[in-house]
């Protein structure tokens, strides 16, 4: 059987996908990343290799925040953005998709769509009010397990108001309140209005005019909230659909736009294999360039051994691989312990 794998590796959470020409969700893989990509990315290929047989890969794609380092560790074909890959996901979920809200572990968006062309997108820019690790954080701080936090809720009969346009005032209304004596089920749904609220009323706006039209996919991990939908759903006056496999939407429109690639080129693919990436040992590594007065640090990957790619400067010089980097930048900077005495 012919596949595509995407990838899609972000700040939180790592994800993998595989789909065959039917475009249909075969395999996926949903883990915390844990601020280590490389080791979050070997661990899903060995759940991978393990658990399904992928038979002929054709291509492969990424996306997310790491999308530039997966691309290197698998020999990527496609790189492309989020909202690219979030985008072309929803509308083979749900052709008649208007809006896609996403809310993942760090960054949340809105994209926008009209008979089937995504004509703009918003994202939270300061504020990581209403994201993933945000309630995360406070699921942890009034000791409810994040799976029960939306369940909370859907109890709540009087939901709280909580100042919800910052992340950090949220918290501290949030506190005031609790220590006032309120129930943890009004505090919290009065917590996932307050945020849904904000992403409306910052987010979702546009300058342009656009609005949020139905049908509205709810994608990324926060739509396994039941509250946040909830709350999204009542200040809208409309239902949310969220789809099959939202957690995976990135990763599966990274699939989905290496398959276009490979059915428009048919080049082979340049995939490393699944043995190899859950298998390799990389090494990166970081040099300073003095033959100019921009110093440029520039770094590199090795995987097993071979150099793959280096980047950081302004010129094309370190560009060649075969360029020898130890013999006279061995220790450009000094050790910090070393500087820190000078």
């Amino acid at each position: 059987m012919d596949v595509y794998l995407g990838i899609d590796v972000g700040s939180v959470t790592t994800k993998v996908a595989v789909i065959g020409d039917d475009q249909v969700l075969r395999f996926s893989y949903y883990a915390r990343t844990n601020g280590r990509p490389v080791e979050a990315i070997q661990t899903a290929f060995r759940v991978l290799a393990a658990e399904t047989d992928t038979g002929t890969v054709r291509a492969v794609g990424t996306t997310g925040s790491g999308r530039h380092l997966a691309g290197l560790m698998l020999g990527a074909d496609e790189i492309r953005t989020e909202i690219t890959a979030h985008a072309i996901a929803a509308k083979t979920a749900c052709p008649a998709v208007g809006t896609v809200i996403d809310i993942g572990g760090q960054d949340s968006k809105v994209i926008f769509i009209r008979h089937g062309v995504s004509t703009g997108f918003n994202m939270n820019t300061v504020c990581a009010a209403g994201t993933g690790s945000f309630l995360d954080h406070q699921a942890a701080r009034l000791g409810i397990p994040i799976e029960e936090f939306g369940d909370y809720a859907l109890r709540s009969r009087a939901p709280l108001k909580i100042a919800g346009r910052c992340g950090v005032f949220a918290e501290s209304d949030l506190i005031h309140k609790q220590q006032l004596g309120y129930p943890p089920e009004d505090l919290i749904a009065g917590l996932c209005i307050s945020l849904a609220r904000n992403f409306l009323q910052n987010v979702a706006r546009d300058s342009q005019g656009r609005k949020l039209r139905p049908t509205i996919l709810f994608q990324g991990g926060v739509a396994a909230n039941v509250g946040m939908r909830a709350a999204f759903e009542h200040l809208l006056g409309q239902p949310l659909t969220v789809p099959e496999g939202f957690t995976v939407m990135g990763a599966w429109g990274a699939a989905l736009l290496a398959r276009r690639r490979y059915l428009r080129t048919g080049e082979p693919t340049r995939f490393r294999g699944t043995d190899r990436i859950a298998t390799f040992h990389y090494a990166p590594r970081s040099f300073t360039c003095d033959d100019c007065t921009n110093r440029c640090e520039i770094s590199e990957l090795t995987i097993d051994g071979e150099l793959v790619s280096r980047w950081g400067s302004r010129c094309a010089k370190w560009e060649n691989l075969t360029l020898s980097s130890a013999d006279r930048h061995e220790e450009v900077e000094p050790p910090l312990g070393r500087a820190l005495t000078v």
